[in-house]
């Protein structure tokens, strides 16, 4: 069928290319996945080089796609070889393919099918096409100018249809002109910056059966049955409505009417959702990751707003109490001189260590440097991983106060000292009886320093409560690295009982009348009794939260569809800007985006129209999480749980599209004052 030179090219170079594309379907094909000989062979033998312009033909053998002209592309060869392979041809079939662009994809499916059908939008394209397969041999392939989303009616029914292009749902004269047993393979979706692929098997007259394949990025299917021409971004929201997941367009026409959009973070409007957020003492502002920079910046300027306008006195985080209070110095005790160590160097340092957060604290210092001392903002941490800063703390400060018991401690605290450099062996060398625990000489740590409270705190109320946490902390970590070998749900609870019982002290602490502004993932901060969570058992602050507090308890939820985030393969790993893929057809994420809003606030508390019932957002659907770990090929096993999005969260905050957060670079933090909490 395909030869495998032309008169463009010399022999040496052919045979140049010849190599090139072995080694592609070596590495970029095979080694994927493909595992159907027929596809593997077919993109053997065709030359990819001769469906380009000569100015690219030099990149023929990279697996990308590449422009052809008409704002079009040659497909990714990984792609066309995944659909080809999705196809399940045997040799005999006559195959339909819309999207003819360069002929390249029909000349790979024509060395694996007896007859192929083509269809292409542009005229220039299909006479380009048309002459290309002609001149390289490919006599069983047949080129047509036209809409390819009517099909090409005159030679139907096919064995099998395979669509280059995306569209908002798979048209109906296609789904026509399949044969019964015929399969369809298509990429769909609301959004023509990405879509799902998808597979229809005709399975009666009146019957197909859909399998949702990969997520993929195509340009547009134009056309009658696809997307219009003119006006694609009006478009794109009236069809995402009509194409909603589970066929719930009037969920999605009623979402997106309630939803309230805003055009930036720093253009939205927050006054609706201060008035909703009321006199609540405690708001908890999640994330979906840990790594996204819309996520940071709206909490931001929530928070900004929360401080100025309803009086919040404290902002405490999802980090280690000893990094947090390096921030506090900075923003709040100018006088004080700084921790010793740099704040949020450990893994993963870029959770808080990005440009950011940097611009919150910077705002809090600058807030805080036009308030008189006992008005100043707070900064604080409420996790427990920072055994042994806490345990440093502690001595220091009893050094200073009271050297006598400060000798004691250090013998206690001495128990832990072999873990030091991996306390997670601790509790291994614990749990087996290698090593006896420090249970009883940690809590008697934490207990002699809340006996003289009255004595210490006198002489100094904030280095009082900085040692006593630092105590208490380094108490829940021991036993929570002693009782993470149990299970997850013991340590999980652990720790979330951890961080409100500091925020209870907190609170405490900073008077009666005080309020918090908690930042934590979703999973920490929406009510865990409203997701699977509750069925293993594992509560979280949210939780208490709500139990504790009641209406005077506040939780933001966040989401988006796709995007970049910041995150690692592994524990300990590098930090990498993955891609995050487009959400699950199932998902909560997948509703908002059918709506076309970009961003958008929405109240869910009380709402009184049927939204949030059992037949709305009230039905059980997925939810994606990704932490400081993001594995996006297990992605529905590692980041999607069940939940109940109104019984979650009060509220929800959605962008479409988000971007990774912005690690601090080392050159800018060169020639800070000692007192920055973000060092070298």
């Amino acid at each position: 069928m395909g030869s495998l030179s032309s008169k463009d090219d010399p022999a040496d170079a052919a045979s140049s290319f010849a190599s090139l594309r072995a080694g592609m379907v070596e590495q970029h094909i095979a080694a994927r996945g493909v595992r159907d000989e027929r596809v593997l062979e077919a993109m053997r033998q065709v030359p990819r080089e001769l469906f380009l312009p000569k100015s690219l033909r030099e990149f023929a053998y990279e697996d990308s796609p590449l422009p052809i002209g008409g704002e079009q592309t040659i497909s990714q060869p990984y792609i066309v070889a995944f659909m080809a392979e999705a196809l399940m041809l045997k040799g005999d079939e006559r195959v339909l393919e819309i999207g003819s662009g360069s002929g390249y994809a029909a000349a790979v499916l024509s060395e694996i099918a007896n007859e192929v059908f083509t269809v292409e939008r542009l005229g220039p394209l299909a006479d380009k096409a048309a002459a290309t397969l002609a001149d390289l041999g490919y006599d069983n392939v047949h080129v047509l100018h036209g809409d390819g989303t009517k099909g090409w009616v005159e030679h139907a029914p096919y064995d099998a249809i395979v669509v280059a292009a995306g569209g908002p749902q798979v048209p109906e004269s296609l789904k026509e002109q399949l044969k019964i047993g015929g399969r369809l393979v298509i990429p769909i979706g609301p959004d023509q910056r990405a879509q799902e692929l998808v597979r229809l098997t005709r399975v009666s007259a009146d019957q197909y059966r859909s399998e949702d394949i990969a997520d993929v990025r195509f340009v547009p299917l134009i056309g009658e049955e696809g997307w219009i021409e003119k006006d694609h971004g009006r478009l794109a929201q009236r069809r995402a409505r009509r194409g909603a997941p589970y066929g719930e367009e009037t969920l999605v026409r009623d979402l997106a009417e309630v939803a309230e959009s805003f055009p930036s973070i720093e253009k939205a409007d927050l006054d609706p959702l201060l008035k909703r957020i009321g006199p609540a003492r405690v708001v908890l502002l999640g994330e979906a990751t840990h790594g996204t920079s819309e996520f940071y910046r709206m909490r931001d300027r929530i928070t900004r707003d929360l401080i100025i306008e309803k009086g919040f006195r404290f902002v405490a985080i999802e980090a280690d109490w000893p990094d947090a209070a390096r921030v506090d110095h900075y923003v709040r005790h100018f006088e004080y001189p700084p921790s010793e160590w740099t704040a949020f160097a450990r893994f993963p340092s870029w959770m808080w260590r990005n440009n950011e957060m940097r611009d919150f604290v910077s705002w809090l210092r600058q807030h805080n440097g036009t308030l008189e001392k006992d008005k100043r903002v707070a900064f604080h941490g409420l996790d427990l991983y920072s055994l042994y800063d806490s345990i440093r703390s502690v001595l220091n400060y009893l050094d200073k106060v009271d050297p006598t018991s400060a000798k004691v401690a250090r013998e206690r605290y001495g128990c832990l000292t072999p873990w030091q450099s991996d306390p997670a062996t601790y509790g291994h060398a614990a749990l087996t009886g290698s090593y006896p625990t420090c249970e009883a000489d940690v809590v008697r740590a934490l207990t002699d320093l809340q006996a003289r409270r009255r004595a210490y705190a006198e002489h100094d109320g904030e280095h009082f409560l900085d040692a006593e946490q630092n105590a208490r902390l380094v108490a829940n970590a021991e036993r929570y690295y002693r009782v993470m070998y149990y299970g997850s749900r013991a340590s999980w609870n652990l720790r979330e009982n951890h961080m409100f019982e500091t925020l209870k002290n907190l609170l405490e602490f900073h008077g009666a009348d005080s309020k918090a502004v908690i930042w934590a993932h979703n999973s920490h901060v929406g009510n865990a009794g409203a997701t699977e969570m509750a069925a293993r058992g594992e509560h979280n602050i949210g939780e208490l939260c709500r139990n504790e507090f009641g209406d005077n308890a506040f939780s933001v939820g966040f989401g988006t569809h796709h995007g970049t985030v910041a995150a690692a393969s592994n524990w300990d790993g590098p930090m990498e800007i993955k891609d995050v893929r487009p959400s699950h057809h199932e998902s909560y994420e997948r509703l908002c985006h059918a709506t076309g809003h970009a961003k958008f606030t929405l109240g869910l508390r009380s709402r009184a129209d049927d939204l949030c019932g059992p037949a709305g957002l009230g039905k059980e659907r997925l939810e994606r999480a990704i932490g400081v770990i993001y594995r996006p090929e297990t992605e529905m096993a590692s980041h999607y749980f069940r939940a109940n999005l109104p019984q979650q969260f009060d509220e929800y905050i959605w962008f479409d599209s988000s971007c990774a957060v912005t690690p601090l670079d080392t050159t800018e933090l060169k020639g800070l004052p000692d007192t920055y909490p973000f060092g070298i």
